[in-house]
């Protein structure tokens, strides 16, 4: 769609190309929000209609991301370029952009000093999202129930755990998240079950942890502490709800230290969160703590099947293959 633009120009707003998305995640790490390395084609993958640009005269002037996942709907990377800021373009897209959008609830997590404007659009405050910061120097004890999730069966297994802990259906994205190049991915298996995983992946400055989700505090703790290896000494990140009280007293016994926060809002009925003591924030979605538990290994409530081969334990993660920190 075009409209009747600023200064006389015209602003163009619709759906962003590869490039145009890959664009906006330089934009956000410009911002100090600090994306994964491979963040934006796995974004795009989740829904490649729900990254929206302003263009005026054919150049990227104004982004958004409304990421629709059934009947709920996350919306992020909501940036106007410096030199255009002040002149309406971005409330523009904005305002096209949730027109647009056909979810019951949407969700944000917005600059604190921001909740104001949000709150004009019908957004209301959850909670606070705090991202701590460190380096994790203590070592992960062996633990073989921590398995990496290769094949069908675990993955599969890992993608029905996942799933009653978002408010929509994302199971291709995480089986994405999972197994994308970059990415450290461990599940938490005990007595045939998952009951837990997390995943670590390189950012513009450190590592990032998200989503860890487990059953139990216990379980989380394995589950971050080996996770955080992978890191090899350079700083981790990991961004925790503030009323999940066990997230944060796990954020203490390994060092990490706030940075910065931001406010959890939604429009329309809120997600409920139980909190109960194990969760982080999955990238750019809403964390919860508990789960079902799901089958996994070698039987999975989709796979029946004994013969698979067996699972891969964990072992010691390594810095090996990471690669080299994009800037300061």
């Amino acid at each position: 769609m075009t409209n009747a633009g600023t200064s006389g120009r015209d602003v163009e707003i619709g759906v962003a190309t590869a490039d145009e998305v890959a664009a906006m995640v330089d934009w956000a790490a410009a911002e100090g929000w600090n994306p994964g390395l491979g963040d934006a084609p796995l974004f795009r993958l989740a829904d490649p209609e729900g990254f929206l640009v302003a263009r005026v005269d054919g150049e990227m002037a104004a982004t958004i991301s409304l990421v629709r996942s059934g009947a709920f709907a996350f919306l992020g990377f909501y940036i106007c370029r410096p030199d255009l800021r002040g002149r309406g373009i971005g409330k523009r897209l904005w305002d096209a952009a949730l027109a647009a959008c056909r979810a019951t609830t949407i969700g944000l997590d917005g600059v604190v000093a921001q909740q104001a404007n949000y709150a004009k659009a019908g957004f209301a405050l959850a909670h606070r999202n705090i991202r701590h910061e460190g380096v994790v120097a203590r070592l992960a004890p062996e633990d073989g129930r921590l398995i990496v999730p290769e094949g069908e069966a675990l993955i599969a297994a890992v993608t029905e755990y996942d799933a009653p802990l978002y408010p929509g259906p994302r199971a291709g994205f995480v089986r994405a998240w999972l197994t994308a190049p970059r990415h450290g991915a461990l599940a938490f298996a005990d007595a045939g079950e998952v009951r837990g995983y997390g995943v670590i992946r390189p950012c513009q400055r450190g590592w990032k942890i998200g989503p860890l989700l487990a059953d139990t505090p216990g379980i989380a703790d394995a589950l971050f502490a080996a996770l955080a290896q992978r890191a090899g000494g350079d700083v981790v990140v990991l961004d925790t709800p503030e009323p999940n009280a066990a997230a944060l007293r796990l954020t203490a016994r390994h060092g990490l230290t706030p940075a910065f926060e931001t406010a959890r809002m939604y429009r329309g009925p809120r997600p409920t969160w139980p909190f109960p003591g194990s969760s982080a924030s999955p990238p750019s979605n809403s964390g919860s703590a508990s789960a079902r538990k799901a089958d996994c290994g070698f039987r999975t409530s989709r796979c029946k099947s004994q013969h698979h081969a067996p699972a891969r334990p964990a072992g010691p993660l390594t810095p090996d293959s990471r690669p080299l920190r994009q800037c300061p």
